[in-house]
């Protein structure tokens, strides 16, 4: 329970910075996408069933605030939280710099797929101009990435929950 108020609470904030940034920022590159950063912390760090339900329900919850195909980023939040989940089973380390990495492809994953599954995957073809705005904002996001899961670490351990995956936590305490 405690998880899900945590997550609920950094969901809100992300919303509302994002939802704030796009309307004092016009190049809207510029603004993380905090909510794929949550949905990586979760993926490396929380395995089992209710760390996917929330992270559908991330997606959702941008769905809902703004999103022009509804369950299209509940779907792509999903896939980045499932891609995490097995990338942290495979690494014998979930540490900041993988963190960014899966946040790096994961920003630009989740853009392009958006586009295929919105707009057929024909339109991927026209891709080209974006995917300079597209990289810069996946850059930006995989760069606050360490400072959010910072943020989270201790957020879990004033709350009492474990702040690292299942397997560094059984190593902690051997």
């Amino acid at each position: 329970m405690r998880l899900i108020l945590l997550f609920a609470v950094f969901v809100v904030v992300g919303l509302a910075f994002e939802s704030a940034g796009a309307r004092i920022v016009t190049f809207r590159s510029l603004i993380p996408n905090l909510i794929i950063i949550l949905a990586v912390d979760l993926g490396l760090r929380h395995h089992g069933v209710m760390p996917a339900i929330l992270a559908f329900a991330m997606g959702y919850a941008t769905d809902a605030l703004a999103g022009s195909h509804p369950g299209l980023n509940a779907f792509m939040t999903t896939m980045v939280f499932l891609v995490s989940y097995e990338i942290s089973t495979r690494l014998m380390v979930a540490n900041a710099f993988v963190g960014a990495t899966v946040v790096f492809f994961g920003v630009i994953a989740t853009a392009l797929g958006t586009i295929a599954i919105a707009n057929g995957f024909n339109a991927l073809s026209d891709t080209g101009p974006l995917m300079p705005a597209l990289t810069l904002q996946a850059f930006i996001t995989a760069l606050i990435a360490p400072i959010i899961f910072s943020m989270l670490a201790l957020s879990k351990r004033l709350t009492g929950l474990p702040d690292g995956s299942g397997r560094d936590a059984r190593g902690r305490d051997r």
